[in-house]
């Protein structure tokens, strides 16, 4: 009786161990999904800044931060965390802004910055357009040759008469 004991034991752990190493095999088969977290920024996003730009600015190009300093509103934290479910990389990126009055004087943090960033947007150019001034023409939807309605309406009298009969 005691060595049907022993062997019931010995099988029990033998399954535990043998099912408890089975998760780890396995894992490749269950789902596990990708964790994005915070603000996902572009660079392009990024490059758009420049000193001095006002707050309303920044939070158009950027959206609002996670983090603003609770003691003064002069710095705002952008953070992106991603974990990615299938093999548990993570990616994580901050950019980190400082504000002058209302004004942005400093970018630190993961992004690289417009080689441009130090100049102004009251000062800065915009690009010129490849083609002349003169060939541009505005860009109007096309008209329907035909005016009639896409859908046939009832005419008032088939109304009444359908109201007449309920």
């Amino acid at each position: 009786m005691t060595i049907k004991k022993h062997s019931m034991t010995l099988l029990g752990a033998a399954a535990l161990s043998l099912s408890l190493s089975g998760c780890g095999a396995f894992d490749w088969l269950v789902y596990k999904p990708d964790v994005p977290q915070g603000n996902y920024m572009e660079t392009q996003q990024v490059e758009k800044l420049r000193i001095q730009m006002t707050k309303e600015q920044v939070e158009y190009i950027l959206g609002r931060p996670v983090l603003r300093d609770s003691f003064s509103d002069d710095t705002w934290y952008y953070v992106y965390h991603y974990k990615n479910g299938r093999d548990a990389s993570i990616t994580h990126k901050e950019l980190v802004l400082h504000f002058t009055g209302d004004k942005l004087s400093q970018v630190d943090g993961d992004y690289e910055l417009a080689a441009d960033f130090n100049t102004p947007l009251d000062q800065s150019e915009l690009p010129e357009l490849s083609a002349p001034k003169g060939d541009l023409v505005p860009l109007n939807p096309e008209q329907r040759p035909d005016t009639k309605p896409l859908v046939e309406e009832k005419k008032t009298q088939e109304l009444n008469e359908v109201k007449e009969f309920e």
